[in-house]
C-alpha cells in the first residue's frame, strides 16, 4: 500500500521505538528524519524508558529528548479510550505503552509509530493509524532524508539493539518497494 509523505502529521512514538533508537545512539537521526512532523508520545512510554534505565543507561536519552510532546491520558475520555486500547491489546503488565500510544494517537488524529506486530495487528484491525520504523524510514527516504543505504544502515543498528524489524538492512530496498512504501 503506498504512503503519501508525513509532512506535519501527529506521530505517536512507542517505547520500542524510542528504546532501540536509543540503545543504537541514534534519537539524532530519528529526529532530524522527523522535522515536519509534530512528534509525540506518553507519559506511560516515558515511565517505561525510565524503568529500564537502571539497566540500560542510554534510555535516559530517550526521555530528555525535548523535541517530544508528553500525552498525559489523565481526563476521562483520555483514561476511558486508554482502558479500551488496553482490553484490546489483553495488557497486564505488558504493552502498556503501545495501549497508550494507540489511545493517544486516535484522541490527537494521529498515526501510532510501533514495532510490536501483535499491537499493529489489533491497531489495524480496530481501523488505527499505525506504522513502525521500516515506514517511518521509507518516508525518510521518499522525503529525501535518508538515502535507501543509510536507512539499510540504520535498520541493522537498530537490529544489533535487539529491535524486531520486519527486513534486514540490505533488504529494505526491496522490501519498502513490495509493500509500497518507496
Amino acid at each position: 500500500m503506498s504512503v503519501p509523505a508525513r509532512a506535519a502529521s501527529l506521530l505517536m512514538l512507542d517505547t520500542m521505538v524510542l528504546s532501540h533508537f536509543g540503545l543504537a545512539d541514534r534519537l539524532d537521526v530519528l529526529q532530524d528524519m522527523l522535522l515536519d512532523s509534530d512528534c509525540w508520545t506518553t507519559h506511560v512510554v516515558m515511565e517505561e524508558l525510565r524503568a529500564g534505565s537502571p539497566a540500560y543507561a542510554e534510555l535516559v536519552a530517550a526521555c530528555d529528548t525535548g523535541w517530544l510532546s508528553v500525552a498525559q491520558l489523565d481526563t476521562l475520555d483520555e483514561i476511558r479510550c486508554f482502558t479500551k486500547w488496553t482490553a484490546r491489546l489483553g495488557s497486564g503488565e505488558r504493552d502498556l505503552g503501545e495501549a497508550s500510544v494507540l489511545a493517544a494517537a486516535e484522541l490527537r488524529g494521529g498515526i501510532a509509530i510501533t514495532d510490536d506486530r501483535n499491537a499493529t495487528q489489533v491497531a489495524r484491525s480496530h481501523g488505527a493509524r499505525v506504522h513502525g520504523t521500516v515506514w517511518l524510514l521509507a518516508a525518510a527516504c521518499r522525503d529525501g532524508k535518508q538515502t535507501e543505504a543509510a536507512a539499510g544502515n540504520l535498520i541493522e543498528a537498530l537490529r544489533a539493539t535487539g529491535a524486531r524489524l520486519p527486513c534486514a538492512g540490505a533488504e529494505f530496498p526491496t522490501f519498502a518497494r513490495k509493500h509500497g512504501l518507496i
